[in-house]
């Protein structure tokens, strides 16, 4: 297919149909390339977010030589043959820039000099190259708690730019992802789902089904290992749920409240958060006697059964 040609900031650069502008700048490279916060060339349907990239199309095409009414994002706009495409040289690019990059900046810390991307921060260059000295506005920032989002990745919500990127990375290099990005306008922010959407009489039941420590009970978290714990079958008049559980006791104490399993690991039957986090006190339960673990079970540990004399005797001689 034949190439099209088009100029940018007075410099004239041949490339193939369905290029961008942000990537025709870009084979040109320097100082014409348009700076990008969200555009991320390996994923797909990034850009078009962080409206940094702007740029003023001033020749349409050959075909059409008329200026596009308002700017356009340089990652979102396919290249025409003929068109005339103005960044660096355009005072109106600058001066929306400078007023994008006020806007980026509206809740952001003043991290810089403890913050661990300081040096290679493409919102610290941005500012450096467009920034004020000042601002126009006067409110207070918005702040949030630094969370964690797994034992390696910790979540700092206060530099977020709501870029997307990393919705986008999970997306579509991992088999599947639990964050993203909850609310909407001023109150958009980046969290796991799991976090702000779970909360429902039978949301415990999520804890019994992870085959892993992925989810676990925080009322029972650090208290006791689980083979230092007896656990009793035991049941109660509950109008939400069946009301049967194993307790997991320790002395007289009830750690936690489980729902009963069978041999394959998998719920009997779900029980209520009622159930589970509320009543914790034996005069609350039934308490129908110690439940039979499998031996393959770390459970099983000190926990024996009554052997046949004449069974043991038998397999010894074997």
């Amino acid at each position: 297919m034949p190439l099209l040609k088009l100029t940018i900031d007075n410099i004239e650069v041949e490339v193939e149909q369905g290029t961008t502008i942000m990537n025709a700048a870009r084979k040109i490279g320097g100082h014409v390339v348009p700076p990008a916060m969200c555009y991320y060339s390996k994923l797909e349907g990034s850009g078009g977010k962080c409206r940094t990239c702007l740029v003023k199309v001033s020749q349409g095409s050959f075909k059409d030589n008329r200026p596009m009414p308002k700017l356009v994002a340089s990652c979102r706009t396919l290249v025409q043959d003929g068109m005339v495409v103005q960044n660096t040289i355009s005072p109106e690019v600058i001066e929306n820039r400078r007023a994008i990059t006020e806007f980026l900046l509206l809740n952001h810390p003043l991290d810089c000099p403890v913050c661990d991307q300081a040096g290679e921060c493409h919102l610290q260059d941005l500012s450096y190259q467009n920034g004020l000295e000042e601002t126009n506005t006067d409110e207070a920032r918005r702040t949030f708690a630094p969370i964690d989002i797994g034992d390696l990745i910790k979540l700092n919500m206060n530099r977020c730019i709501l870029c997307y990127r990393c919705v986008m990375v999970a997306d579509q290099i991992t088999d599947s992802r639990v964050h993203g990005v909850l609310g909407r306008g001023d109150h958009s922010e980046i969290s796991t789902l799991i976090q702000n959407a779970v909360d429902n009489d039978f949301s415990g039941n999520m804890i019994d089904v992870c085959p892993v420590g992925a989810l676990t009970d925080k009322t029972f978290r650090f208290k006791s290992r689980v083979w230092f714990t007896r656990p009793f079958d035991a049941h109660r008049e509950c109008a939400k749920c069946c009301g049967k559980t194993v307790l997991w006791m320790k002395g007289e104490e009830i750690l936690r409240v489980t729902g009963r399993k069978d041999k394959y690991g998998e719920l009997e039957e779900f029980i209520c958060n009622d159930c589970r986090f509320v009543f914790k006190q034996p005069k609350d339960w039934t308490i129908e006697g110690p439940r039979k673990i499998e031996r393959h079970s770390v459970i099983s540990q000190n926990h024996y059964e009554k052997l046949d004399k004449d069974e043991n005797e038998d397999k010894n001689v074997e």
